[in-house]
Formats: structure tokens, C-alpha cells, sequence
């Protein structure tokens, strides 16, 4: 029997990318996202294959809804895609409440319903894989995107902690860290009031050189890791991921190797 997919943010970008490839391999996918018109396409290629569902993960009600929906119609949720989110682009200090609440309701509370909705389904299946979708910014950061990099370090930390109270249920957990991809969401996300003082700063960052990666190359990979029988607790995608992550890795552990005999005198 098929499996059965839940992706968020399916409209477009990796969600779509995704999608298609799992109802390629065969799977049965459940595709959600504010605005469903743009999966028309797919749905008549494949028929009662996708469930296509409007949903605006801020909703944590509407999150709860469309689990149930999604559980009655296929029978199971095998794995979740929490991939829907955005980024808001600007400096700590131009952030206004609104924007950092905003943020966080999508990348970070969004994630965290649809996680809980599907967990219970998951324990009774004793059987699931959620996947969430990080990026290398929570792993090490870049200026301009503070908001975005601390939403994405909150999921790091949540993640981290879930796939160890559920791996016991037979739930293995994935944090999918993509480096600049050529559709990323920091292209097409919220840009903060700025303030002139960091308009240097903003073009250093606007025009550092960088390798962005293709979209539609990361479907091999998300097949090859829900159809891995142990999957990593976390993937990076992109060859830019690992050496940005290890300079940064780097340059923590020889800070923190210097300031070593000071910590240890804390110790009392």
C-alpha cells in the first residue's frame, strides 16, 4: 500500500517540486497551501492521488481541521512536510512587534500544530517520519535576517527535542537544511522598514558571491531520505550548505576553546 504525504506550502518552490515527485513515485499526497489554484495542474494529472486543501498554517484550528481531513480521506499520515513559511528580510533593530510576531506564527507555530495535530495519528500507526523544513540559517546566520535566521534556530531546538520523545513510537524526525536555492523564499519575502545606517550592510549582503542551487535537483534527495529505513536527524541540500556550515562551526569551537579556562573557573 502507498504511502501518504502531508506537504505544507505546496503551492510552489520545494513544496511543488515535492509534491510531484512523490505523486510520481506513486505516493498519495496531501497538498496544502493558501492559495490551491496553482496545484489545478496536478490534480487532474492524478486524480483522487492528491488531495489538494486551502490552509493558512498561522490558523492553529484550521492546522487541526485539515489533519483530520487529510487522516479521513487516506486512511493514514506516513509523513509530514512542514515546509510552508517565508522570510522577513531586515536588520534586528528596523523589525517592528507586528513583523517578529508574524514570523514566528508562520516558521515557528505553524510547524508546531501541524506537528502536534499528526503526532497522535503517528503513536497509533507506531510508524511516521516528520520532516521540517530549517535552512542552513539555523544553523549559522547572516545579517539582515535576523528574525528569519531565530525563527529557523527555534525549529533547530524543537526538532531536536521532539526526535528524541518520539523515536521510542517508531517516529523518526528530519530537519532539511537547504543552502540559497534559485526560488528561495528570501527572494520573494517581507522586507522590514529600513533604516539608513544599514544600507551598507544590506548591499554587502545583496551582492556577495553565492552559488544558488536549482529546486527541481532536491526531489532525488527528499525521496531517497523518506525511503531510507534510518533517516538523518538532519540533511543539508546544496553544496554551499556544508563548507558555510563548518567555517561557522569552526570559528565557534576555537572561541569557545579560548574562553575554555574562564568557563571552567565558573564552575566553582
Amino acid at each position: 500500500m502507498s504511502k501518504t504525504v502531508l506537504i505544507t506550502g505546496a503551492s510552489k518552490g520545494f513544496g511543488r517540486v515535492w509534491a510531484e515527485a512523490f505523486l510520481t513515485k506513486g505516493y498519495k499526497v496531501a497538498a496544502t497551501a493558501r492559495s490551491i489554484s496553482a496545484l489545478d495542474d496536478l490534480k487532474e494529472r492524478y486524480g483522487d492521488a492528491l488531495l489538494t486543501l486551502k490552509l493558512d498554517v498561522d490558523k492553529r484550528e484550521e492546522s487541526l481541521a485539515v489533519v483530520q481531513q487529510v487522516y479521513q480521506n487516506f486512511g493514514s499520515i506516513d509523513i509530514l512536510i512542514n515546509n510552508a513559511g517565508y522570510a522577513l528580510i531586515g536588520a534586528v533593530e528596523e523589525t517592528s512587534q507586528q513583523e517578529a510576531r508574524a514570523q514566528f506564527e508562520t516558521n515557528f507555530f505553524g510547524t508546531l500544530w501541524l506537528t502536534q495535530a499528526v503526532l497522535p495519528i503517528m503513536r497509533n500507526q507506531k510508524s511516521g517520519h516528520i520532516i521540517q523544513v530549517s535552512s542552513i540559517l539555523g544553523l549559522a546566520t547572516l545579517p539582515t535576517m535576523g528574525l528569519y535566521n531565530a525563527s529557523k534556530f527555534a525549529l533547530e531546538g524543537l526538532s531536536e527535542t521532539l526526535a528524541s520523545e518520539v523515536k521510542e513510537f517508531g517516529i523518526h524526525v528530519t530537519l532539511i537544511e537547504p543552502n540559497g536555492y534559485a526560488s528561495n523564499i528570501w527572494h520573494t519575502g517581507m522586507n522590514t522598514k529600513p533604516i539608513p545606517v544599514y544600507d551598507g550592510l544590506r548591499r554587502a549582503v545583496a551582492t556577495a558571491e553565492t552559488s544558488f542551487g536549482q529546486v527541481e535537483a532536491t526531489a532525488s534527495a527528499i525521496i531517497k531520505l523518506v525511503e531510507t529505513e534510518n533517516p538523518p536527524l538532519r540533511l543539508l541540500l546544496g553544496k554551499v550548505a556544508l563548507p558555510f556550515v563548518k567555517q561557522q562551526y569552526d570559528q565557534k569551537l576555537k572561541l569557545w576553546q579560548e574562553w575554555n579556562e574562564v568557563a571552567v573557573a565558573a564552575h566553582g
